[in-house]
């Protein structure tokens, strides 16, 4: 069978077979790290289940659609599925999104993840064809901010639902019903936001056709992320609109001798090059102007300790990486880090949160819970 995601590893493809989704490991990664098992529970009439999906910083400066990681905090999604004698699927309440977010689940990216999910369920059998789900989602975190709101939605929908079932879905399959919904919100499919809400840690995207194919990038642990959180609202589709369609040949090759350089970084623990990586020559010239006092911000953060950053996603969210001192402290040099930012926009006018984090190593498949099962004994999910 091919291995999950949180089972990282190679493995030789004999001829014929065809290759499923994988998520390739971080260098030097063994079975057992952190983030690399998922504990499941083995379900046999569960009623209820839920998934919480965290926040991710899309893009990475120099990986426009392909970098990805998910952030360790309270922001995030959780949703809650629960069967119904009413087949098809139902969105019961929307907390947290202030009335923004339509309760019509073929409009929202939940209920089209969700439906995605039970279909395909119901196609191989590992549910009836005329059972109906409710659906309840939790938004915790900002609407169109930047940080992969829409992501979190589709992503912990398709993660409950799936529990629901048994959670045996392979990871090519999940992650496709998560880009249902999210191409609901984006207008493409693109997985650079909701492979880390699913799956955590920093991804790269190598290719979505005609598998997935998810590299698992290693995070020293001296890593942290500075995050500023303006209160300006930008669309994803508007903002991806504003891109242009050709991308002169010098900009694409700085920009990919950028992203080699921070896979590099990555892998020898070098901040300084990380840092001189952290250059985006493709949607950062376009979309900054969405974030008064943008250059500044960038500037203030590296003079408060930060290697780099840009705008997270779309926007308007800024990013910074930073080193901090050891391994497992409070981020105390993302946090100084964001609020230098979130000071600069002050000063320009901008209303703004800030937040020191570390990198999350989960995502929303291994953060489900469930309610009815008959057994409850954890095992580790199989390959």
């Amino acid at each position: 069978m091919p291995r999950r995601p949180d089972h990282p590893g190679s493995r030789r493809r004999h001829r014929g077979h065809r290759r499923r989704c994988v998520l390739r490991p971080a260098a030097g990664r063994r079975r057992g790290a952190r983030g690399s098992t998922r504990w499941s529970v083995f379900l046999s009439g569960c009623d209820r289940a839920s998934a919480f999906a965290p926040a991710s910083v899309s893009n990475v400066a120099c990986g426009f659609d392909v970098l990805g990681f998910a952030l360790d905090s309270e922001l995030g999604d959780r949703v809650s599925v629960q069967r119904c004698d009413r087949p098809g699927v139902r969105l019961l309440s929307i907390s947290g999104d202030h009335g923004q977010l339509p309760v019509d689940p073929a409009r929202n990216t939940a209920g089209v993840a969700a439906r995605s999910m039970l279909e395909r369920l119901v196609a191989r059998g590992a549910a009836p064809p005329d059972v109906g789900i409710e659906i309840e989602i939790e938004k915790r975190m900002p609407i169109s901010s930047g940080i992969g709101s829409s992501a979190a939605s589709a992503a912990a929908a398709a993660a409950a639902v799936d529990a629901l079932f048994g959670g045996s879905t392979p990871c090519g399959e999940l992650l496709g019903c998560a880009l249902d919904g999210e191409a609901l919100a984006s207008g493409s499919r693109h997985a650079d936001n909701v492979a880390p809400a699913l799956f955590g840690g920093l991804l790269a995207v190598r290719t979505l056709a005609p598998e997935p194919d998810l590299v698992r990038l290693p995070c020293p642990a001296w890593l942290s992320c500075a995050l500023v959180l303006p209160e300006i609202a930008v669309s994803t589709c508007a903002a991806r609109a504003a891109l242009g369609e050709r991308v002169a040949l010098p900009v694409a090759v700085q920009q990919s001798a950028n992203l080699a350089a921070l896979v590099h970084a990555l892998h020898t623990d070098d901040a300084d090059l990380l840092g001189r990586a952290l250059v985006d020559l493709i949607a950062e010239p376009c979309r900054k102007a969405a974030v008064p006092g943008f250059d500044a911000a960038m500037q203030a953060a590296r003079e408060a300790g930060a290697l780099g950053g840009s705008l997270s996603g779309s926007g308007p969210a800024l990013f910074a990486l930073c080193r901090e001192a050891a391994a497992g402290e409070v981020p105390s040099v993302a946090r100084g880090a964001a609020e230098a930012m979130a000071k600069t926009l002050r000063g320009a006018g901008v209303a703004a949160r800030s937040l020191g984090v570390r990198i999350a190593m989960d995502g929303a498949r291994s953060r489900t819970e469930i309610v009815g099962a008959e057994s409850t004994t954890p095992r580790a999910a199989g390959r």
